[in-house]
């Protein structure tokens, strides 16, 4: 798994697409976080990091689906995993080492918006007036949303050999498991018990819930299922190759 893993680190670095990627999402959350009046800190009127943690799920939508597009495509397109599979390696260790190497990636781009908190976190009046416990908890709960989006984006790569294909549907699977079942929750449509339901098969929901500062044990174990669920769905996607 450790070679698989390196192997995609290096070549997401090796070209110009990945510092490009970061680089464009660090942007745009600078951007939001800083400029545009209507999600600014400085408008606030107080020390809060909201504006990160509101914006941060809508680029990461773009930005887990971007990195990690080409991770079986490419291989598909180019012909290169059949070699990969001949080798001593077992399609979950090959899956792994994607998962967890696209999974760094979304930390790397975490790591630089630790200057959003500590500079807010100085601007405080007094100093240090910000709720860090909920901030950690919301780090904590992009870190999930960005690793529930990776698990999407690795199983839409597996179903097609076209990475823009692939892009679009991990897209729209992210952006469906985001929002849909939250839409579909408010329509009222069923007893207020099931809407309620409906409501937490979204990912939403239970990043709202640990973004704010408590780590409940049920956001913690849909998230760890949801990737399982998702990896599984890739498995069966790769076996489907070999039938």
């Amino acid at each position: 798994m450790i070679a698989i893993y390196l192997k995609e680190l290096n070549s997401f670095f090796s070209s110009l697409t990945g510092y490009l990627a970061l680089g464009i999402f660090l942007l745009v959350m600078s951007l939001f976080v800083w400029i545009f009046p209507d999600t600014s800190v400085l408008s606030y009127g107080f020390a809060t990091l909201d504006g990160l943690f509101t914006t941060a799920p809508w680029i990461f939508m773009f930005l887990a689906p971007a990195v990690t597009m080409r991770m079986f495509s490419e291989e598909w397109s180019a012909g290169t995993y059949e070699l990969l599979s001949t080798r001593p390696l077992s399609e979950a260790t090959i899956i792994s080492g994607k998962y967890f190497a696209a999974l760094t990636l979304i930390v790397f781009s975490l790591l630089p918006t630790g200057i959003y908190y500590y500079t807010v976190y100085q601007l405080g009046s007094p100093t240090g007036n910000l709720d860090s416990g909920a901030v950690l908890g919301s780090y904590i709960g992009l870190f999930l949303l960005g690793s529930a989006f990776v698990s999407i984006g690795i199983f839409s790569s597996s179903v097609t050999n076209s990475q823009i294909v692939a892009f679009l549907l991990a897209l729209f699977l992210c952006f469906f498991f985001f929002m849909a079942f939250e839409f579909l929750s408010r329509l009222n449509i069923f007893y207020a018990k099931a809407d309620e339901l409906i409501e937490l098969l979204g990912i939403n929901a239970h990043y709202r819930s640990i973004s704010r500062g408590v780590l409940d044990t049920r956001d913690l174990l849909y998230f760890v299922s949801f990737n399982l669920v998702f990896l599984m769905l890739t498995r069966v996607a790769l076996q489907s190759r070999k039938w």
